[in-house]
């Protein structure tokens, strides 16, 4: 496993901690902002919006001022961090289900996780991911700086994420060379590297299918070029349901990938399992899907 030296240059603990106020507590979770003033290219930096939904699951649909939340274990089994980015088609965030939920499941394993509340919607006149994905260059950063305070170790930071957030999941392993955002200050010069990555039915990942559902299911589409996949690029666990729309071949053409290139990786297709399953309650195979991302973790050493 790749170390990473953050000693190259000196941060007094003011200049990283200075906007990294806990703005809330409540259930165990804290909050903290990504950006010291409003987010890149933003105008406004309001509290998170949502409406209520029929179907009781929560969404919400505006987010200017993007957040890691973190979730603690009462008792730690590691010192690993996994942050998530839940789904909603850079639309909207799915954030019970696919986000307050895992974190939930993986504190009572005894990890540390933080759900990102990454900005939606898409930002007018830019790729669909490009605001979302700033934030999770911002967020890795902020944990890395923050290990200490987080209680994790800096070489043992993951992501996964759903649908969209698959996809960013997928931005955040396969280009952190890449910088999303012009530096603003000293966290900006902390390494965005994640050390392992589980995607969750990633959406966006075949040319058909760039933009919504795999027309052809996939079968012989191309990858899309979004990812730049190097020597940096971690282990990966897939989840994805044979019956999604959004086809798991994406994660299989990935997955691919991975192997040709020497990186550890794993994959878990159900049958007759459609798409955005998350943590709702399931009487079926797929139920137990986040049983196996944990014991991967603890086969990776994370």
């Amino acid at each position: 496993m790749k170390k990473y030296c953050f000693l190259s240059f000196q941060i007094t603990i003011f200049s990283i901690l200075f906007f990294l106020t806990v703005s809330s507590l409540t259930y165990g979770q804290e909050i903290y902002e990504l950006w010291p003033d409003k987010a890149p290219g933003e105008t406004r930096k309001d509290a998170d919006a949502e409406r209520p939904q029929k179907d009781g699951l929560r969404r919400i649909h505006d987010v200017t001022n993007p957040t890691l939340r973190l979730y603690r274990p009462a008792k730690k089994t590691t010192d690993s961090l996994m942050l998530i980015f839940p789904g909603g088609g850079y639309g909207i965030l799915a954030a019970e289900h696919e986000g307050t939920k895992v974190a939930e499941y993986l504190n009572s394993k005894g990890v540390t996780a933080a759900v990102i509340h990454y900005r939606v919607p898409r930002r007018s006149g830019h790729e669909k991911h490009w605001a979302a994905w700033q934030d999770a260059q911002r967020a890795v950063r902020l944990a890395r700086a923050n290990a200490g305070k987080f209680g994790i170790s800096p070489d043992k930071i993951g992501c996964m994420g759903f649908s969209a957030g698959g996809h960013l999941t997928l931005m955040t392993a396969t280009s952190s060379q890449t910088p999303a955002y012009e530096a603003i200050d000293e966290l900006d010069k902390i390494s965005c590297h994640v050390n392992f990555a589980a995607p969750v039915y990633p959406a966006y990942v075949l040319e058909d299918g760039k933009d919504g559902g795999n027309k052809e299911k996939g079968n012989h589409s191309p990858m899309v070029t979004d990812f730049t996949f190097d020597a940096q690029t971690p282990p990966m666990c897939f989840i994805h349901g044979d019956s999604d729309g959004i086809s798991a071949m994406g994660s299989v053409a990935v997955y691919h990938k991975l192997r040709t290139m020497n990186i550890p990786a794993e994959l878990h297709i159900y049958a007759k399992v459609g798409h955005g399953f998350g943590m709702k309650p399931s009487g079926d195979h797929v139920g137990s899907w986040m049983d196996r991302v944990y014991a991967w973790m603890k086969v990776m050493g994370f």
